[in-house]
């Protein structure tokens, strides 16, 4: 999948799917900045597992939490093998 720029060089959730790993199916997405990855959880923005720099973190927390309902919305999507809607960038 292409990666767009979702704001201030962070790139977009790579992924919003169900975990099969240690995250046990907890609403979650992979967010990518340069060469660091962090996975987050949904709605409420905890780190799981990774990490970016602070500065991006903040950014990344801020837009979560302006966008938490559709993230959710978009994890039901994926779950249930449907197709997520994109969600607008932090302007």
């Amino acid at each position: 999948m292409a990666l767009k720029p979702l704001f201030y060089k962070i790139s977009q959730p790579q992924e919003i799917r169900e975990s099969h790993n240690k995250q046990h199916k907890l609403p979650h997405i992979h967010v990518k900045h340069q060469d660091d990855e962090v996975i987050v959880k949904i709605p409420d923005g905890d780190v799981l597992e990774g990490s970016i720099p602070t500065s991006k973190m903040k950014l990344l927390q801020a837009w979560i939490e302006l966008h938490k309902e559709e993230l959710m919305a978009d994890w039901k999507l994926a779950v249930s093998g449907e197709q997520p809607f994109k969600i607008d960038p932090l302007r």
